[in-house]
Parts: C-alpha cells; structure tokens; sequence
C-alpha cells in the first residue's frame, strides 16, 4: 500500500540533452535549463578552481572513478527511499561493496531522517517555472508539521550548513516553481543527509530565511539568463 497522498496532479515534463546539460520542455514546448545546470553554470569562481585542483591532486581518473560511486550509491539510496514510500519492497541492493554501503546508508535514513516526514505527496516531482527553469523534486509534503520541499543527499563525509548553499537554492527554486503552479505556500526548506560513516543530518531553511534564499536563488538565475543572452548574441 503507498504511503504517497495524491494531493496534487504532478505531470512529467519532457526531458533533454542540450550541449552536455539537462533541460526540460516548458508547457509551451520551449526548453529551460535545469535547476542543476544553472546552478553547476553560475558557481563562484573559486568553487570551480577548487574543484579543478582536487582533480589535479587525486588525478582525472580516480576522480571521476569517485565520481562515479557517490552517484551510483546515491542512486541506490533514492531509489530504496522511494521504493518504500510506494509501498514496495526496498532493501533490493546488490550484494557488493557499494550495495552493502548504500542499504546501511538508507537504513540511516530511514531510522533518522525519514520519521518526521508526516505526508509524502510526491516523489521525483517535476517542476517548471515556464520560460525559466526547471527540476525534479525528490520529496514534496510535509515535514515536521510544516509544508516543505525536501531533498535526500548523501555525502562521502558530512557536511556543514556554509558547505551547501547551492542545495537551498535548488530546494527554493523548486518551491518557487511548486507555489505558482500549485498555488501553495511552501516556505520550508529541508536537506536530509548521510554520510559513509552512517552519520546523519537534517538542515533545515525556515519560513523566515525563505526570502532570503529566494533572492540569492534569483540573482543566479539572472546570471545564468544574461551569459546565455550574451552568448547567443556574441556579447
């Protein structure tokens, strides 16, 4: 039996390949950049040259080799959370090294993280902000009594709240996009994270930060829109 309360009617909105970035088609058939994509576009300067610099240090290849295993083991891990939230079976990891690490992180999850999330309205959820942007959603509902936009990340280590601004950004942009389409009211935003040592942790965005973190979501955006203008144009 799922666990999912069908509150809204979610649609899936098309996805493509654009140069290597994800967009998504618009209800007017236009393609926006991904939320992801404008944010991975839009990073500071020294948060590129941070990541250039531990390629360089550990080597290209090793690189993407742990590339790879944090987006395989957090792909088995969303994939359980979601799986138990329909009702079906979830503890269906293989049985390898990452299969073994991705089942203790998602028991973390679930013992930890999942308990204060009251109702579960969709999962995956696409989104769009017509002629703007668009996502998908891991988690709408609500969470600790509070309607909420919420995300499941898993980390190699854990992380400390100044690390992961772009991931408020992608929760807001997200109930941005949820409140015009659904005329809600969305003001929450939560992360919940686990780590390879099975530690976990919730941040949370409340209601009063919400503004906040929707002008600086805002001033990427408009970063993103004027270089893409700009290159089109020859600027």
């Amino acid at each position: 039996m799922t666990l999912i309360k069908d509150k809204y009617s979610y649609v899936q909105h098309q996805r493509k390949e654009i140069d290597g970035n994800r967009f998504y088609l618009d209800s007017n058939g236009n393609p926006v950049a991904s939320v992801t994509t404008i944010l991975a576009e839009t990073k500071p300067p020294e948060s590129k040259e941070q990541l250039e610099n531990w390629k360089r240090r550990v080597g290209h290849e090793e690189a993407n080799r742990i590339t790879k295993q944090s987006t395989d083991i957090g792909t088995m891990v969303h994939e359980a959370v979601e799986a138990f939230y329909h009702g079906h079976e979830w503890d269906t990891f293989p049985d390898t090294d990452d299969g073994r690490v991705a089942r203790k992180m998602t028991q973390t999850m679930m013992d930890h993280c999942l308990p204060k999330i009251n109702e579960v309205w969709g999962l995956e959820v696409s989104l769009v902000m017509d002629d703007f942007y668009a996502g998908t959603a891991d988690c709408i509902g609500i969470y600790n009594n509070k309607e909420s936009i919420i995300d499941f990340k898993t980390s190699r280590k854990m992380k400390k709240k100044e690390w992961i601004e772009d991931y408020f950004l992608q929760c807001v942009a997200y109930a941005n996009a949820h409140n015009k389409a659904f005329n809600t009211n969305i003001k929450q935003l939560v992360v919940l994270m686990v780590d390879r040592l099975y530690l976990h942790k919730v941040f949370v965005i409340p209601e009063d930060e919400f503004e906040l973190y929707t002008q600086k979501w805002r001033i990427r955006l408009s970063n993103y829109l004027n270089m893409k203008f700009k290159e089109k144009n020859g600027g």
